[in-house]
């Protein structure tokens, strides 16, 4: 059966570590790329047209005119999975804003877009070859397939393959150095034996995670039981830009920072201001302005964007009032360490 969108693709469900592998068990490890899921459909023929697909079903090949001109290097009845990513000349590295902005983009705008911030497509499976879907193969087979096209079209940029490592050292490696490479975030694990399942959740996604600091500068819920913060830093300025926002506290945490939190005094930097209940989001929190005096330790993964904002929500890990405001790193250093 010939494969067209929309075709669901398969997940994964987070995890906090590397899973442990079972005795006998062949696993495979690939680098985690902070993109946008994509799935590259290329025509059975000479005149069809190149579709790109959204995790969510849309067709975005409009938005992307510059991977559909390269897909003449692919063969026909091909369909990669993969993430595309933005390369930003200016900040010489690869930027989740800018894929936003090249996602967004409309036909019309789109090629002027493309030749400003390239698109790359980093390929980690291959659900058809030659028109003949590849579902039902194990892992190890689709991944020697999907290799075999890369070697035998010689591809180039913008057509990338994810690496990926059977070796458990390797892994770790990857995960505890290699993602202090802007764009990479950690990693996702396969069992080899495993065939490709549309939107079942068998793989498994472990992203780096490393302990920073931000300022409390309001909460949701209540000053004696907040339920989740919002942090900030301060700019060079010593204007409080909000970072991001934890999860939902514990019942303890949530006691234990309740117990220090002080009503924003008139003022308040945040006053007015808005914040939204998830990246992309357009529902709002309803917050609690508080001192912006406390200071807390968080979790962070590495998607971070340029502005120094967390995309994905934060962890408490406990209340720092061994320092202050002012030996918080400032807005935009990322997973820098407070001073003290």
């Amino acid at each position: 059966m010939t494969l067209y969108p929309p075709v669901e693709p398969m997940l994964a469900q987070a995890a906090e570590t590397i899973p442990p592998v079972r005795p006998h068990a062949a696993v495979a490890y690939e680098q985690k790329f902070d993109g946008h899921r994509m799935l590259v459909f290329t025509p059975a023929g000479p005149g069809g047209r190149v579709l790109l697909q959204t995790r969510r079903g849309a067709l975005v090949q409009d938005a992307f005119p510059d991977l559909v001109a390269a897909a003449d290097q692919l063969p026909y009845g091909l369909v990669l999975d993969g993430e595309v990513l933005v390369w930003d000349p200016e900040a010489g590295a690869l930027s989740f804003g800018a894929l936003q902005r090249r996602a967004a983009a409309r036909a019309r705008t789109a090629p002027a877009l493309a030749a400003r911030l390239p698109a790359f497509f980093v390929a980690f499976d291959v659900l058809q070859t030659d028109g003949t879907e590849l579902l039902a193969l194990p892992y190890r087979e689709r991944r020697r397939r999907l290799e075999v096209v890369v070697a035998a079209r010689e591809l180039a940029a913008p057509w990338t393959l994810c690496p990926m490592t059977t070796d458990p050292a390797a892994a770790r490696e990857w995960l505890e150095t290699w993602t202090d490479v802007p764009g990479l975030e950690g990693l996702v694990v396969k069992s080899m034996a495993q065939p490709y399942r549309p939107s079942a959740r068998g793989w498994t996604k472990v992203r780096r995670r490393d302990s920073t600091e931000g300022i409390i500068g309001a909460v949701t819920g209540t000053l004696a039981r907040p339920q989740l913060l919002v942090l900030g830093r301060h700019d060079g300025a010593g204007r409080l830009h909000a970072i991001g926002r934890t999860v939902a506290l514990r019942p303890d945490a949530a006691r234990t920072v309740g117990g220090q939190l002080l009503p924003g005094d008139r003022g308040h930097p945040w006053e007015g201001v808005q914040f939204a209940s998830a990246w992309g989001s357009s529902d709002v929190l309803d917050v609690v302005l508080v001192r912006p005096e406390l200071v807390a330790e968080v979790s962070a993964d590495r998607a971070v964007d340029r502005g120094g904002v967390f995309r994905h929500p934060l962890r408490f890990q406990r209340l720092r009032l061994d320092v202050t405001a002012e030996d918080v790193p400032l807005f935009g250093a990322g997973h820098s360490a407070a001073a003290g």
